[in-house]
Parts: C-alpha cells; sequence; structure tokens
C-alpha cells in the first residue's frame, strides 16, 4: 500500500533505528486519567491557558500510553509473512484500560484502505458517545512508490483535542521488528470531532 507522495520523503526518517522490545512493561502509572470540571472543556468548550496547557500534557501522555501498547500488540503483524492489515485500538475513559476494536464481517476480505475507513467511522461512533478518552489506527506500507522503506502509520486523536498521525519507518532484523525514529505531522480530526474549532480552546 503506497502511503505517501515523493514530497514527504524525509530523509531523517532514516536514521537512528531503534529495536522496540516484545517484552515492554506497561505499567499502570504510566498514564493518568483525565479529571475535568462539569464545567469546563467538553461542556462549554473553553477553558483557560493555564489549564489546557495541563490537559494537553496528560492527553500527550496518554497517547503515547496507547501508541505503546498498540505498538507492541501490531508487531507480530509486521514480523508476519502476509500482509499486515490495519487494527485499532482505544483508550478508555480510566485512562488506564486499552481495548482493541473489532470490526464486523463485512470487514472480512476488505482492503486495507476500506478497513481504515471502517476503523475511523467505528471509533467516531464511539468516541461522539463519550467512552473513549483516545483511539489509534494502525498500519503499514511502503513509503511511496519510489521509496520502497517500510513504515508503520499511526492516526491518533485525544479527546482534548490532540490529532496527528506518526509516521515510524522499520524494519524486520533476525525475525524482530525494529523502528526508526517517528516524524510527526498534524491531521484532521475524524473520530472525536468534526474540525479543529469542535475541539476545546483556550479561552
Amino acid at each position: 500500500m503506497q502511503l505517501f507522495s515523493r514530497a514527504k520523503i524525509t530523509a531523517t526518517l532514516l536514521s537512528g533505528v531503534i529495536t522496540l522490545g516484545s517484552g515492554v512493561s506497561l505499567a499502570q502509572e504510566e498514564t493518568v486519567e483525565v479529571k475535568i470540571p462539569k464545567n469546563s472543556v467538553l461542556s462549554d468548550g473553553v477553558i483557560s491557558k493555564k489549564e489546557m496547557a495541563k490537559y494537553l500534557v496528560i492527553g500527550n501522555k496518554q497517547l503515547a500510553y496507547l501508541a505503546r501498547n498498540a505498538t507492541e500488540e501490531y508487531a507480530p503483524e509486521l514480523e508476519g509473512k502476509g500482509q499486515a492489515m490495519p487494527s485499532a485500538w482505544m483508550l478508555m475513559s480510566d485512562g488506564i484500560t486499552v481495548k482493541k476494536v473489532s470490526l464486523d464481517e463485512s470487514a472480512d476480505g476488505a482492503p486495507p484502505q476500506i478497513r481504515i475507513a471502517m476503523f475511523r467511522a467505528a471509533l467516531k461512533s464511539i468516541a461522539r458517545r463519550g467512552k473513549i478518552n483516545a483511539a489509534v489506527i494502525v498500519y503499514a506500507g511502503k513509503l511511496s512508490e519510489d521509496n520502497p522503506q517500510e513504515v508503520l502509520v499511526l492516526e491518533h486523536e485525544h479527546r482534548l483535542g490532540i490529532s496527528a498521525t506518526k509516521i515510524v519507518p522499520f524494519e524486520i532484523d533476525g525475525g524482530n521488528v525494529k523502528y526508526a525514529e517517528p516524524v510527526t505531522n498534524n491531521k484532521p480530526f475524524q473520530m472525536f470531532y468534526d474540525d479543529k474549532g469542535q475541539a476545546p480552546s483556550t479561552g
């Protein structure tokens, strides 16, 4: 699956290869629950700059926690012989519990791009009901037609107003997946909000 145009190929993607071990410990204290006052953020959509800074730190910490869980669970897909199919995970409102998203039988045999669209729709439905704090869709492919570099892509969002795509080059070495330094780009909101204007903002 081709992912990006030639203009987005960046040399820095290929530097600093590191190994993400399969035995990573994910203790509960690595993430925290988001406690939001009832008269703030999701009720009136406006919070102070000081509050926003605090919540964004928490949101980014939760996204990092979710990404570590998802990447660790997805690694066997990359290490396998066949095509790695897209998968998705969500961080529940307790800030700790991570659950994998399942699609119904209509997704059986669907190509990767269709499965990605189905995950976006499923996560949007769950996110709009206030059941989760964050969500991530994970898939793999070639950087472009001209660059065969394999990359892992994480589309993630947080209900506090964070939406980004993380691109992580990888290679399989001795049966284990090794990741290079990621590049992060902003992306449109698709799960928690219809556009940036609906996300929490400072007043």
